[in-house]
């Protein structure tokens, strides 16, 4: 189990102040810097960042997509909202499974060929790992959080986050093999803006099982 899950923790503990509805509300922005192991700038790294202690409902729209491109996920990492949908197309020319067996939400979508998408709703905040029972390469993470204050850095590492209720929050950094997410308190004040910056060290791509709970056997055959 990935260690994000302790920060989802606290998502689940801290989201049970309710929803806030402070008004006029903040701002919070900042820089998160990304390194490997060995201390190297990690290139191109993608990196969400969230704030947990206040609920949100999701503001409904499209399912989020990830799609399964060229043995991928795409993207990778993303964030939704508890209650919100993502979809899966299958843009490669052949069979693609997706499945999950992490705590929050465990499901099986099965084989599926290009052309064909596929969804699942996501009602409680919580980490899901997502993997392809037929490629062992492809890994995805979902973190579902208790509101909408969620976003992706920019190619500069920088954010921002509006309509932050005022109140003391906790904001949370995170990629994909990270050893463990980044955090830090953040007071927010109505019409005026916070600074966080985050720094997260990346480690390797942890093995995980198929969906049988078996290591692998064929290496990744593809079928068609």
């Amino acid at each position: 189990m990935r260690l994000v899950a302790v920060a989802i923790g606290c998502v689940v503990a801290l989201a049970s102040s309710g929803i806030a509805r402070a008004q006029p509300e903040g701002r919070v922005t900042g820089k998160v810097t990304i390194t490997e192991a060995d201390g190297k700038p990690s290139a191109g790294a993608e990196a969400v960042i969230y704030i947990v202690g206040f609920t949100e409902p999701p503001e409904g729209g499209d399912p989020v997509k990830i799609q399964q491109l060229d043995k991928k996920f795409v993207p990778d990492l993303v964030a939704i909202t508890a209650g919100d949908t993502v979809s899966f197309p299958n843009n490669d020319g052949f069979l693609h499974n997706v499945f999950s067996q992490s705590a929050a939400r465990r499901f099986d979508l099965g084989s599926f060929k290009k052309g064909v998408t596929k969804e699942k709703s996501f009602p409680v905040p919580g980490v899901v790992d997502v993997y392809c029972n037929l490629h062992p390469e492809m890994a995805a993470t979902i973190l579902v959080v208790p509101n909408r204050k969620h976003t992706r850095i920019k190619p500069d590492g920088s954010y921002e986050l509006d309509g932050v209720p005022p109140g003391t929050w906790t904001v949370f950094a995170y990629t994909r093999r990270a050893t463990r997410p980044s955090l830090a308190k953040v007071t927010v004040t109505a019409g005026q803006t916070s600074t966080v910056d985050l720094s997260l060290v990346r480690g390797a791509e942890p093995d995980h099982l198929n969906k049988y709970g078996e290591k692998y056997h064929d290496g990744g055959q593809t079928y068609n």
